[in-house]
């Protein structure tokens, strides 16, 4: 298939190689770039928690990255968890699933601990962690450390190979991105032809801005993780 995909590097990278490896033709137009933001902690916290890859590279050059690393992190995925190994995180626990896994895991371990969970977070984020530990009776402090830039035009080569019809498919990993490629291709006048192509989402929050744009076709993964979103195609 002749695939299109829009992540962010450097998992845009990695997507990539799993798709060519399996035979696809890629376009890779990431229309969203993530910019550290600087935050202070306070702290002493129990352990911390990440949803998002993002997180963990954006925590590397902080200066009290080499403190927060010793302490046991928490994430919602397998992609999560091997940035966070690699930010230097000693102990690492995946959820394996979904945001409401993380918030099942982190609560058997921590509910009516004394001290409190740093949660890093983006600037654009979809659901409550934070609020929904609380309901389970786990403090969570929440800092935003990165936020997701937004491209203001659908960049040439993409809007070149809507136009003359070179893609089949597009694979999709958060809402932000697919709002983004929406909005952009009708400015472009190309919705139409992004509408025809076989839209694969990562998630049912994922694929409801193409279900509300009119999408034709658009096949959710099974589970929230990259090997189940290929497996689709």
């Amino acid at each position: 298939m002749r695939l299109l995909v829009t992540r962010p590097e450097p998992d845009a990278t990695h997507t990539v190689q799993a798709l060519r490896t399996r035979g696809h033709n890629v376009l890779v137009v990431p229309l969203l770039q993530t910019q550290t933001i600087d935050v202070a902690f306070s702290g002493p916290y129990a352990a911390v928690l990440m949803t998002s890859a993002n997180a963990a590279r954006a925590l590397a050059p902080h200066p009290r990255a080499a403190e927060l690393t010793r302490l046991p992190a928490f994430t919602v995925g397998a992609r999560s968890a091997e940035a966070a190994r690699a930010a230097g995180f000693g102990g690492v626990t995946s959820a394996d699933g979904a945001l409401a896994d993380l918030v099942t895991l982190v609560a058997s371990r921590f509910a009516g601990g004394s001290q409190p969970l740093l949660y890093l977070a983006g600037e654009d984020r979809a659901g409550d962690l934070a609020g929904d530990l609380g309901r389970r009776g786990v403090t969570v402090e929440t800092a935003v450390i990165y936020r997701a830039v937004a491209a203001e035009h659908l960049p040439a080569d993409l809007k070149q190979a809507l136009s003359n019809a070179r893609l089949d498919g597009a694979l999709h990993y958060s809402r932000r991105s697919v709002s983004t490629l929406i909005e952009l291709s009708r400015a472009a006048g190309v919705l139409d032809a992004l509408l025809d192509l076989a839209h694969t989402c990562l998630s049912d929050e994922v694929a409801a801005p193409l279900r509300n744009a009119g999408a034709r076709q658009i096949s959710v993964a099974p589970r929230p993780d990259e090997t189940a979103l290929i497996g689709l195609l």
